[in-house]
């Protein structure tokens, strides 16, 4: 498959990869069409999708069933007015339906913004309205139903509403009697150009309302690296990426690129998190590749990992955060595996990563991929020189990348403030070593200047995270009327310390700071919480954490 796509598949090093990648573009790509139907075509009984869920219910669906229930499900999609264009809200969670629902609205050229089933009456009326969606696909749970029936009398562009159950309310369409039931389906004689748009996403910002985030049809193509170079699947991979499919990180890590390279995905459907169920699902099931946030690996390491045959297992990889060195160390303590690290926005595909011919340095980004051309600039919008930070762009002058996103829907001041003359500015600031290798320092609006010195949260959260008590932390500058800010530590302990709380304990962590980074960097204030905020993709809200300041009696400064 990925020779119709590239003009080089196998690389022998790092330096062949940076040099000889390249994608062949096709003059109208489909991803649908163009590498879902054609697998089916080709080896209509390769796996592509094992589900299961928390009632041990499991389905393994081909390459030829996924091809017949895109079809089924296009075929219903036409007959309710859902056309090349139309914008569609899926609210599926980890549903196979939404599998079916993203291929067929590919199909269709219409465009598909998925969306979490988190999402509040608030929320949906303004996605409603700021996207102009004309229908919604969701799950049949009673609170998300109600979410959205309390949205639509302030959402007039809303004309259609699927569930697939358990409940179907009066006015809404059965997503699973309306597939069964659909006519063959036709293909339109004009799907789309490269340029549609094909896939819209509401970042879930740390400031702000989220921004809409516009993909054309190629975006797919920029997930090749994505799935053959950064989670190093082929067609034997059964690969396990945990995101619900309301976030960007599920096309990372549950289609697109893992569908290029053939490999079959994994798909775990659980309400909440148990690092022991998640375990145990992948012991049970052989998953051989796996994809998480680090948040998830800080839970894992906490169990008994002796208990889990995890012997499948071969590679590893992780992104939405930074992840610390301390747990990179302790998860190749207990299982002999590198997490290899990668950076990316909802703007992009995997622009920075750290891949297969590559050592693995403990809490580093890796380098930038060769699909893009990446640099840090000073203030003075100089290149950095090494260790020097500076903001992470993609130049786009002489090419623009697949994967990079084509605008802010509706809002060509926010595009242009973001992209322009040539520039793609993430807002993330990092460091680069003399090897070429990425550290993440933060966001922008993230870095703390206290005294002077400017402190990059990630490096000061590191620190702390090597401490036993600590279970996760966020660093935020607070005001301070001699320093500017001062460093706030607001941390979730390990259940064993949480009796400990006091001066001695925040004194001990203080006093661990100091010696394993700069003094000045240690954080004055400790708050301890049970948990601490985030956004509905999981992100931690430091903006949240700094509008509280100081936020309760558990907060202790010195």
């Amino acid at each position: 498959m990925l020779e119709k796509f590239l003009k080089k598949c196998d690389f022998e090093s790092l330096d062949d990869f940076k040099r000889n990648y390249k994608v062949i573009v096709p003059e109208v790509f489909n991803f649908a069409y163009d590498v879902v139907d054609e697998w089916a075509r080709i080896a209509p009984d390769k796996p592509a999708l094992l589900w299961t869920n928390e009632e041990g219910v499991k389905r393994q669906f081909t390459f030829k069933d996924m091809k017949e229930y895109s079809d089924q499900t296009a075929s219903f999609f036409q007959s309710v007015g859902i056309g090349r264009g139309d914008k569609v809200m899926l609210i599926l969670k980890r549903h196979h339906q939404f599998w079916f629902s993203i291929l067929a609205l590919h199909k269709l050229g219409a465009v598909a913004i998925p969306a979490t089933h988190l999402l509040t009456e608030k929320d949906i009326v303004y996605r409603c309205n700021a996207a102009k969606i004309k229908a919604i696909v969701s799950v049949g749970d009673p609170i998300v139903i109600s979410h959205i029936e309390r949205a639509l009398p302030l959402s007039p562009s809303v004309e259609c509403l699927i569930s697939t159950g358990p409940e179907v309310p009066a006015g809404w369409y059965d997503f699973d009697k309306g597939i069964a039931s659909a006519d063959k389906f036709k293909r339109p004689e004009t799907v789309n150009s490269n340029e549609d748009l094909s896939l819209l996403y509401f970042t879930s910002g740390t400031t702000g309302e989220p921004k809409m985030v516009a993909h054309d049809f190629l975006y797919p193509l920029g997930h090749i690296i994505t799935g053959k170079y950064w989670h190093n699947l082929d067609e034997s991979s059964l690969h396990l990426t945990v995101a619900d499919t309301g976030w960007g990180k599920a096309v990372w890590g549950k289609l697109y690129g893992q569908w290029f390279s053939g490999a079959n995905v994994f798909v775990y459907d659980f309400e909440k998190f148990n690092a022991q169920h998640l375990l145990g699902q992948m012991e049970k099931y052989k998953v051989t590749s796996f994809c998480a946030p680090p948040t998830i690996y800080r839970f894992m390491i906490l169990e008994d990992l002796s208990k889990f045959n995890l012997s499948s297992l071969r590679y590893c990889t992780t992104a939405g955060e930074a992840m610390n060195p301390s747990v990179f160390e302790r998860w190749r303590e207990l299982t002999g595996l590198d997490i290899k690290e990668g950076f990316g926005q909802t703007e992009t595909t995997l622009t920075v990563g750290t891949f297969p011919w590559m050592e693995s340095k403990p809490g580093s980004m890796g380098i930038p991929s060769p699909e893009y051309d990446i640099d840090l600039i000073n203030a003075e919008g100089e290149s950095c020189r090494p260790g020097e930070e500076g903001e992470i762009v993609i130049y786009t002058d002489r090419r623009r990348p697949l994967g990079l996103f084509r605008e802010y829907l509706y809002d060509e001041a926010l595009t242009r403030e973001a992209h322009s003359k040539g520039v793609y500015r993430t807002g993330d600031v990092a460091t680069r070593d003399e090897d070429g290798y990425y550290w993440f320092v933060g966001r922008a609006d993230d870095v703390i200047k206290s005294s002077g010195y400017r402190i990059g949260p990630f490096e000061v959260e590191n620190s702390l995270m090597s401490h036993p008590a600590v279970v996760e932390c966020a660093i935020t500058g607070v005001p301070d009327p001699v320093r500017g800010q001062i460093v706030k530590a607001t941390v979730v302990l390990a259940d064993d310390w949480k009796e400990k709380i006091g001066d001695e304990l925040v004194k001990t962590l203080q006093n661990h700071v100091k010696k394993t980074t700069a003094p000045y960097k240690y954080p004055r204030v400790i708050e301890f919480v049970d948990e601490l905020p985030k956004t509905i993709s999981g992100k931690i809200r430091r903006v949240e954490i700094r509008a509280k300041h100081p936020s309760s009696d558990r907060a202790h400064a010195c």
